[in-house]
């Protein structure tokens, strides 16, 4: 208020407008900063955060690409029917050099559906001509059945794996009496070069991953870090199965009722 403006007032509320008047503040006061108290709120609000979504996010990936995974064991078992069709209703025979990549590359001719994204860069895979076998000899995260309870019917128990690495011999579709519980195709160890999963030579525990994949809040690793794996069956469906389910109580991996049933394997 101006001086002159108070002269021109009463006396009595000139005193009171004197009372009222704002004290000088000598200029405007920067704005204070965060205390270190403060900083140290946030950040660990920051950290907490952090631990709370980087497992959900981590188990995101690993679900998807499990799921990537079942794609490309649907993919191969849709080539093995085909296959199928087309060979008198027989599945790949246990033949060496012509394994069972290279039967179904016409029916299946992209290479990456035999690795699983969830594997390692580079699986293992057996010595095969890239040339000749680019199928076999392409990076591989899956195992074949090898049939062993059906040929061991055919052939001596301690020569029917020479026999029909040459002969071609195969088993029939007809020859699978529980096509929806009977495994075609599984997943491998990274460092297996194996082709044929036999189960007399206790392969399931020496070739086969049975926990790539997380089926629940633990995240796959490729190396046996989760709780099961994914696996093709002769009706042509896939699953996720938990580590153990495709050889007991029921093995899942043989095609005859005593083999199913036994509960182990019979050495050769």
């Amino acid at each position: 208020m101006s001086p002159r403006f108070l002269e021109s007032l009463p006396s009595r509320l000139r005193k009171v407008a004197e009372n009222r008047r704002v004290p000088s503040t000598g200029g405007s006061r920067p704005p204070q900063g965060f205390t270190l108290i403060e900083l140290l709120v946030v950040l660990a609000v920051i950290s907490v955060l952090a631990s709370l979504l980087l497992p959900a996010l981590s188990r995101a990936k690993e679900s998807a690409r499990r799921i990537a995974c079942l794609n490309h064991l649907r993919q191969l078992g849709l080539a093995m029917q085909m296959y199928v069709n087309d060979n008198e209703g027989r599945y790949c025979p246990r033949t060496h050099p012509v394994r069972w990549p290279h039967r179904l590359h016409s029916y299946a001719p992209d290479l990456k559906l035999l690795r699983c994204p969830t594997d390692v860069a580079e699986p293992a895979t057996g010595n095969a001509d890239p040339i000749l076998w680019p199928a076999d000899a392409a990076p591989r995260s899956y195992i074949y059945n090898a049939w062993n309870d059906y040929y061991r019917s055919f052939y001596p128990a301690g020569e029917w794996r020479q026999i029909v690495s040459s002969n071609g011999h195969a088993i029939r579709e007809a020859d699978i009496r529980e096509p929806s519980e009977t495994c075609v195709l599984g997943e491998k160890q990274p460092d297996s070069s194996h082709w044929y999963l036999d189960y007399e030579r206790f392969e399931d525990i020496t070739q086969l991953d049975q926990s790539r994949h997380a089926g629940g809040r633990r995240a796959g690793s490729g190396q046996g870090g989760g709780t099961g794996s994914n696996y093709t069956f002769a009706d042509g469906s896939v699953r996720f199965m938990r580590f153990g389910r495709t050889v007991w109580p029921i093995n899942l991996w043989a095609t005859t009722p005593e083999w199913r049933n036994a509960g182990g394997p019979s050495p050769p």
